[in-house]
């Protein structure tokens, strides 16, 4: 479910430094590998097919979880680039700052996804990643990741899957912002929404928008109002049902038919 930020001043970016200048005990880095195998989202950020002793290696890796409270950085634009990190629960919107001042959205994350890996190409990150809700941060040091994927070829192969669903993210993000109507913006959003939310074993129908309408439109690349008036549209063609926060899909198939074919460029946004 994606959720509202609320800013919080005062509150720092997590430092991935700060973490490791403490030396880690046996005992967390253990505790670190009983909470992977104990994970419910472990299937979507776990290489598929490792147990046993290999799970166990992966989990080492991880540091203690992060808990971050609406509106606090995971990371700043900028900032070195240390680590990559998996979202354990809650959800973590990235946000690039224009010349202008604006704020645009380029992400969105929930559980099992992973984020961070925009500082790889300059060694930076080239955007802000904020807490969208209480959330809980799993802190992949990228180094001891690299190390592990090359000791390991399951590693190593499910770290290129998750670099390439990112380059196929972007691609169909600017695929959305570049031939698609207001409308199939729209629609595309939600269906994203409904499939992410079944694959985690959530309803695919019926959720909680937490992200403002503003928000969205960052995202979708319109106006607010833009927004406001295409879910008014779909509520009136009965596609869905909205009420405040909370959005109930009626008709996937509806919606499909907007976007178009079966809804497949709904995907990966």
């Amino acid at each position: 479910m994606f959720a509202e930020m609320s800013a919080t001043p005062g509150l720092n970016p997590v430092s991935f430094r700060a973490i490791t200048d403490q030396a880690p005990h046996s005992h967390t880095w253990d505790a670190a590998a009983k909470s992977c195998s104990g994970c419910h989202f472990q299937s979507l950020c776990l290489p598929s097919g490792l147990s046993g002793e290999r799970l166990r290696e992966f989990g080492s890796v991880v540091f203690p979880h992060r808990r971050l409270k609406a509106g606090q950085s995971l990371y700043r634009s900028g900032q070195t680039f240390d680590a990559v990190y998996l979202v354990r629960t809650g959800f973590v919107k990235t946000v690039v700052v224009l010349a202008d001042g604006r704020e645009q959205v380029t992400g969105l994350y929930m559980s099992g996804e992973m984020l961070g890996m925009d500082g790889l190409a300059s060694g930076c990150h080239a955007s802000d990643a904020i807490a969208v809700g209480d959330s809980e941060i799993c802190v992949v040091p990228y180094d001891r990741l690299e190390t592990l994927s090359e000791n390991g070829r399951e590693v190593q192969r499910h770290l290129h899957r998750m670099f390439s669903h990112e380059i196929v993210r972007e691609q169909r993000m600017m695929l959305l912002l570049g031939s698609m109507r207001a409308e199939e913006r729209v629609a595309a959003f939600l269906l994203n929404l409904s499939e992410r939310f079944t694959v985690r074993g959530y309803s695919p129908s019926a959720f909680v928008l937490r992200l403002t309408r503003d928000e969205i439109g960052s995202l979708l690349g319109m106006k607010l109002e833009t927004v406001s008036r295409i879910f008014s549209k779909f509520q009136k063609a009965s596609l869905i049902e909205i009420e405040g926060k909370h959005v109930r899909i009626v008709s996937i198939a509806g919606l499909r038919g907007v976007v178009g074919g079966d809804g497949q460029r709904a995907r990966g946004i």
